[in-house]
């Protein structure tokens, strides 16, 4: 059974793949229609669940800055939306109950807070995924939206510890003692290599936290959740987390088939599961108005109201929990997996179109702004300038190098990541904070007359979305992108790129020019012709 699971999931998600969605909205709909033929969930699928969920905590925890999460904008409006929308959520489940609508007439307030309270909560897995796949997990609508996420998810171990009546054993107290483990850790991860063997020591730390925790009558999720937090600020932090993306996603995939797997619905859950999905918008409008008042640009306010703007499977916990003390019925267990996964549905097709909607209804939304939104500001595009380059990882700082050492050129960098611009700074290059994919960063650049426009970010998505905001911009000089792949490349020059170097295809040719233009001596003299040639004589 459990080999007619996995095909039917590769079927779904290549087909999803196709229609231009996420493999996930694939995988959700591959377990409903195994749930619907009589399939359910087994032991194998449940664990390679849990273990994708503890993954991507673990990976979440070495990305995060725990002083971030003490900021106003993350943990006031966590609380200040989940009390709003939650009253939204409570009134409508006993607005619908007075219709005497099937499933709603008989809930009472205590029912339906307890709903309320499960859907006020956004989710980790489906916002980190979608994130992640745009390559915005540290621009800084991503960095709010995981840290609401994080506030979210120790309000639900709380909720949980409280629920249960599970109350962590006297040895919990000597957890913050982890900290001295970090030399240790630091130590284990730069010894293992770069190969599986890092992979594997953060697979083991991962379960490691999360049993850890478990022992100890702790949520094993955070378990996972401290232990990257552990090693989160080590040097070999970035790249553990590189290495484990694609273990990661391949584990949650047994979390996305069990939800299907876990509902039985039928047309009277589906129609109050759509009911609620009607109320996403509610929630995203919250999230935007709460954080529009805490300094941010409506931009950035956007985009993180639409990572949020999904239902959690911490609403399944909860109605699981709820089943087994009597306070829920199966039939709501089965009607908020379906709402949860619907969601997910609505949220991925939406975030996927979250910068062209931002553009069009920017000026709409800028009206939102307090007038001190000038934290996340971009700087201007820079003047002066011959290269414009977007995305200042490895490949965009060693272009940065060669063309202004090289080529003579000026050259200035533009990237989100704030924390890097010290180390860019120590390293004598100009770069500015912008992000390529925001239209407001773009205004101005038909009035610049940069030679070259060069892209290096990691998302395709994001790289094509940017070059046609640049030539919307009125922008009429060349631009050049990186390519991974031969499709990739054919992309970008559909977008409006001159230039794609692939990675992978042209590594060669770059290799073998860097290693004969540093060793000249091994090759053969040129024919007095061809000198004569280049230098523009008559031969």
């Amino acid at each position: 059974m459990d080999s007619l699971i996995i095909v039917a999931a590769f079927a779904c998600g290549f087909a999803a793949r196709q229609l231009g969605q996420p493999p996930l909205v694939g995988y959700l709909v591959a377990g409903f229609a195994l749930g619907l033929a009589g399939y359910q969930s087994s032991a194998t699928i449940e664990t390679i669940a849990n273990a994708g969920i503890s993954m991507m905590l673990f990976i979440i925890g070495l990305k995060l800055d725990l002083r971030s999460l003490l900021r106003p904008e993350i943990y006031r409006s966590t609380l200040e939306n989940g009390l709003a929308f939650g009253l939204v959520v409570f009134c409508f489940l006993l607005v619908m109950g007075l219709l005497g609508l099937p499933l709603v007439a008989d809930v009472n307030s205590q029912q339906a807070a307890l709903v309320a309270f499960a859907l006020a909560f956004s989710s980790t897995v489906c916002a980190v995924s979608l994130l992640e796949a745009h390559g915005e997990f540290r621009v800084r609508h991503g960095q709010i939206a995981v840290g609401i996420l994080i506030v979210q998810d120790i309000i639900a171990v709380l909720f949980l510890t409280v629920s249960t009546g599970k109350i962590p054993t006297a040895w919990a107290l000597l957890l913050p003692l982890l900290i001295f483990t970090r030399p240790l850790i630091s130590y284990l991860l730069r010894a293992s290599g770069h190969d599986e063997v890092l992979i594997l020591a953060g697979i083991i730390l991962t379960f490691a936290g999360s049993s850890l925790f478990e022992t100890v009558g702790m949520k094993a999720d955070l378990g996972a959740l401290v232990f990257g937090m552990l090693v989160s600020g080590d040097k070999k932090a970035a790249e553990l987390a590189k290495s484990m993306i694609s273990f990661k996603d391949i584990f949650l995939i047994g979390f996305f088939l069990n939800i299907g797997l876990s509902a039985s619905p039928t047309l009277e859950m589906l129609g109050i599961a759509l009911l609620l999905c009607l109320l996403l918008p509610v929630k995203s409008a919250i999230f935007f108005l709460l954080l529009s008042r805490y300094r941010m640009r409506a931009r950035t306010a956007f985009l993180a109201s639409l990572a949020l703007s999904q239902y959690s499977e911490f609403g399944l916990i909860v109605a699981a929990l709820s089943l087994k003390l009597g306070w829920l019925s199966e039939d709501w267990m089965a009607t908020l997996a379906i709402a949860v996964s619907i969601s997910f549905v609505l949220s991925t097709a939406i975030n996927g179109r979250a910068h062209p909607l931002y553009s069009r209804f920017r000026q709409h939304l800028r009206r939102f702004e307090t007038k001190l939104a000038t934290e996340d500001d971009p700087q201007s595009p820079a003047r002066n300038v011959d290269v414009l380059i977007i995305g200042m990882g490895r490949v965009g700082s060693g272009a940065y190098d060669a063309v202004e050492s090289q080529y003579n050129l000026r050259v200035c960098g533009v990237d989100t990541d704030k924390s890097k611009f010290p180390q860019h700074q120590a390293a004598g290059r100009r770069v500015i904070y912008g992000d390529a994919e925001d239209a407001d960063f773009w205004e101005g650049m038909q009035t610049t007359r940069y030679k070259l426009v060069m892209f290096t970010m990691p998302s395709l998505a994001e790289m094509v979305d940017a070059v046609r905001q640049l030539r919307s911009s009125g922008y009429t000089g060349k631009v050049a992108a990186v390519a991974k792949y031969e499709d990739e490349r054919e992309a970008m020059k559909a977008a409006g790129a001159d230039v794609v170097f692939n990675y992978y295809a042209e590594a060669g040719a770059g290799f073998a020019e860097h290693t004969l233009s540093n060793l000249l001596e091994l090759l053969p003299e040129k024919p007095a012709a061809l000198v004569e040639q280049a230098q523009g004589r008559p031969i």
